[in-house]
C-alpha cells in the first residue's frame, strides 16, 4: 500500500479515481480526466505517450498510477485494459509487430498462412449437424433477411450475393438507410422467415440489436461468428463458427468467405431446380459478359436465324416460276 487509503477491492480504474481524486494533485486530475474522457484510448497506450497526449511527464504518469494503488503504470493500463480486452487486442498485436520489423515479403507469407490456417481450423471444428441445419433452414425461409455490419457488411453482401440464385427473396439490412430501417424492415419478418447474422470481434451492437428483433418476431436465427461467448451465440437457433485470429487486423475474413462460400455452394446444391436456376441466371446476365454475345445452347445464331426466311422466300420464287 502506499498510504493512500485506497479500498481497491473488486474497483474498477473509475473507482479508484473517484475515491483518490480529493488527494490527487492538480497534475494527477489532468492525468485522471483525461483517462475517464477516454478510456478505451488510454488502455492502447504506452506510458510515454499517455504523458506526451495529456501533457505531462512520465514521471508524473507513474506517480499518478501510484496513487491509485497500483504498483506502476504497467499495472494500471493492465487493469484498464481488462475491461476492453477484445476491443484492444487487435491494437495491441499490431503494436506488437510494428516492435518487430518485418519485410514486406514476410508480413505476405504471415497473412497468407494465417489465412490457411484459419480456414483449416475451421474446416477441422465444423459442427455437420449445425451445417445441415442451417442449410435445411435457408432452403425453407420464404424471406431472409443478413444482417452485418462494419466489416461485416461486406461479407454480408457476399452473402447475399451466394444465397439470391437459389432462394427467392434474399434481403441484405445493412444499407445507406442506417439500421433504423434495417429495424423497421424486420417487423415484417415472422416465423417462416430466417435471419442471418454475421458478427465478429469487435462485435456491433446494430448486429445484436437486430438479431434480438428478429427473434422477436418469431424469427429463426443463423450466426455466423468466431465463439460461443460471442453476443449473438446465445440467440441464436443455429450457429457456424469460423476461426478469425491475425496478426495485423481485427479479423481474418478470409476464413470467413470460405465459410459463406462452402454455405451458399451447399444450399445451392440442395436447391429444387438447381441447373434451371443458373441457366436462368446466364441467360440474364450474358450481355455484360465479356465474349457472352455468342449463341447460348438451344439458340440459333443471329444469322442463321436471319437466313433460313430468306432461302424459304427463295424456294417459293422458284416454284413460282
Amino acid at each position: 500500500m502506499n498510504g493512500t487509503n485506497v479500498d481497491t477491492t473488486g474497483t474498477t480504474v473509475a473507482q479508484r479515481i473517484a475515491q483518490s481524486l480529493p488527494r490527487l494533485t492538480r497534475s494527477h486530475r489532468q492525468v485522471a480526466d483525461y483517462v475517464l474522457e477516454h478510456p478505451l484510448q488510454v488502455a492502447t497506450l504506452p506510458i510515454d505517450e499517455l504523458a506526451a497526449a495529456v501533457g505531462v511527464s512520465v514521471a508524473t504518469a507513474n506517480r499518478f498510477a501510484r496513487a491509485l494503488d497500483f504498483d506502476g503504470y504497467a499495472t494500471f493500463r493492465a487493469e484498464l485494459v481488462r475491461g476492453f480486452e477484445s476491443l484492444v487486442a487487435p491494437v495491441e498485436r499490431l503494436r506488437g509487430n510494428l516492435e518487430r520489423p518485418s519485410t514486406v515479403a514476410e508480413v505476405f507469407a504471415t497473412a497468407l498462412d494465417e489465412s490457411r490456417r484459419n480456414i483449416e481450423a475451421t474446416r477441422q471444428t465444423l459442427d455437420h449437424a449445425a451445417c445441415e441445419a442451417a442449410v435445411e433452414r435457408i432452403g425453407k425461409a420464404r424471406s431472409i433477411y443478413i444482417a452485418g455490419f462494419g466489416a461485416s457488411a461486406w461479407l454480408a453482401g457476399l452473402l447475399q450475393h451466394g444465397l439470391d440464385g437459389s432462394c427467392n427473396d434474399v434481403r441484405l439490412l445493412s444499407s445507406v438507410s442506417g439500421v433504423t430501417h434495417a429495424a423497421r424492415t424486420l417487423t415484417h419478418a415472422g416465423p417462416q422467415d430466417l435471419c442471418i447474422a454475421l458478427t465478429f470481434p469487435r462485435y456491433l451492437t446494430d448486429t445484436v440489436a437486430l438479431a434480438r428483433i428478429a427473434k422477436g418476431q418469431g424469427c429463426a436465427l443463423l450466426a455466423l461468428t468466431d465463439r460461443p461467448s460471442s453476443p449473438v451465440a446465445p440467440l441464436a437457433d443455429v450457429v457456424l463458427y469460423c476461426q478469425t485470429e491475425t496478426s495485423y487486423r481485427p479479423n481474418c475474413e478470409t476464413s470467413v468467405l470460405a465459410l459463406i462460400e462452402a454455405l451458399t455452394s451447399a444450399v445451392a446444391l440442395r436447391a429444387p431446380g438447381a441447373v434451371q436456376s443458373a441457366s436462368r441466371i446466364l441467360q440474364a446476365v450474358r450481355p455484360w459478359l465479356h465474349g457472352g454475345q455468342g449463341p447460348v445452347r438451344g439458340e440459333l445464331p443471329a444469322t442463321a436465324a436471319s437466313a433460313a426466311p430468306a432461302g424459304k422466300r427463295r424456294k417459293k420464287k422458284k416454284a413460282a416460276s
